[in-house]
This record gives C-alpha cells, sequence and structure tokens, in this order.
C-alpha cells in the first residue's frame, strides 16, 4: 500500500470477506441450478405422459430457484460489511464473513440436491398416483428449510463481524 493510505485493519482481511461472499452466492447458485435441472427433467419426462401436470409440478423447480436469491442476500450483506477505509476490518471480520458465506452457501448446494433428487422422483411418482403430491411438498419444504438454516446461520455468523474490537 501507498505511504499515505488511511487504511486500518489487517491487509489481506478484506480478501477472505469477498471471499465469503463469493461463496456464498457461488455455491447456493450451484444448488439452485441443480435443483432446477434436475427436477426440470422429471416434469419434461411426465409431461408427456400426463402434460395436464406440468404446471402443479413446477413446485420444485420455484423451489430450487428460491436458494439462489438466499446467497445473494448473504452476498450483499457481506459486501456492504467491507468498507475497510471507512471502519477497521480486521481478520475475525474477514473470518465471520467467509463462514458466514460459506453456511449459507453450502447449505443452499445441499438443500438444492435435495431438492432436484426428490422434484424428480416425486413428479414423475405424482404423475403415476396423485396422492403423493402432498407427501412430494412436505419432504421439498423440508429440504427448502435446510437452506433456511443456511441463511439464518449466515445472517447471525455475519452480525458477528467487526465485534472483534472497540475501535
Amino acid at each position: 500500500m501507498s505511504s499515505g493510505s488511511t487504511f486500518s485493519g489487517d491487509e489481506t482481511a478484506p480478501f477472505f470477506g469477498f471471499l465469503g461472499a463469493a461463496a456464498a452466492l457461488v455455491f447456493s447458485c450451484m444448488g439452485a441450478a441443480y435443483g432446477t435441472a434436475k427436477s426440470g427433467v422429471g416434469v419434461a419426462s411426465m409431461g408427456v405422459m400426463r402434460p395436464e401436470l406440468v404446471m402443479k409440478s413446477i413446485v420444485p423447480v420455484v423451489m430450487a430457484g428460491v436458494l439462489g436469491i438466499y446467497g445473494l442476500i448473504i452476498a450483499v450483506i457481506i459486501s456492504t460489511g467491507i468498507n475497510p477505509k471507512a471502519k477497521s476490518y480486521y481478520l475475525f471480520d474477514g473470518y465471520a464473513h467467509l463462514s458466514s458465506g460459506l453456511a449459507c452457501g453450502l447449505a443452499g448446494l445441499s438443500a438444492g440436491m435435495a431438492i432436484g433428487i426428490v422434484g424428480d422422483a416425486g413428479v414423475r411418482a405424482n404423475a403415476q398416483q396423485p396422492k403423493l403430491f402432498v407427501g412430494m411438498i412436505l419432504i421439498l419444504i423440508f429440504a427448502e428449510a435446510l437452506a433456511l438454516y443456511g441463511l439464518i446461520v449466515g445472517i447471525i455468523l455475519s452480525s458477528r463481524a467487526g465485534q472483534s474490537r472497540a475501535d
């Protein structure tokens, strides 16, 4: 850094913070993409047999798409908290933001995998036995809840940034 810089804190700390923001968005979107693709294949396959059920079977695709929004929320929260010129940003803050992004992102990835697998099998089974629809929706809700847990933990961890030292 130049000698006229007013930076205070750890110089490498923002790297970890931005890495957390990127991890939240990337992993959540990977989960959303996988869930959308996998359940979309099931909807397309089911639509050949029972085209009247296609709109009813879009639920897993929509639920998978929401996962990307969770990652976006955490990424925005993290990135707005990184301003080392305005306030000291220490390694504690960077690690808090990194763990926040990883918690949300990896929870979104795992939820997307669960939604994709359940959505694919569920819409195909629903085409053969309509009584399975409510059960499929309940399983999808529980899979979505996993990502919601990651979002909540991510918000809590992100709020810990800035509490490392009294400025």
